[in-house]
């Protein structure tokens, strides 16, 4: 799941035209974490990938796993 939600970030990044330098502004975090969500840290702040995923009119929800334990 951590590597789709880095591709869906860094996918809608590109497809809006902004630098990473720029998403973090927008999205009111430092660039440091955007590289880290791009790049799938395990360990992230769910507020602040919040923040970056509203400006694409998304948010982080439960989804089931595929996987069975």
């Amino acid at each position: 799941m951590k590597k789709d939600l880095a591709k869906f970030v860094k996918e809608r990044r590109k497809i809006l035209g902004l630098t990473q330098e720029s998403l973090a502004e927008k999205a009111g975090v430092g660039l440091r974490f955007i590289r880290d969500l791009e790049q799938g840290k395990e360990s992230l702040r769910m507020d602040k990938v919040n923040q970056v995923l509203a400006l694409f009119g998304h948010e982080l929800s439960p989804v089931e796993s595929k996987e069975l334990k």
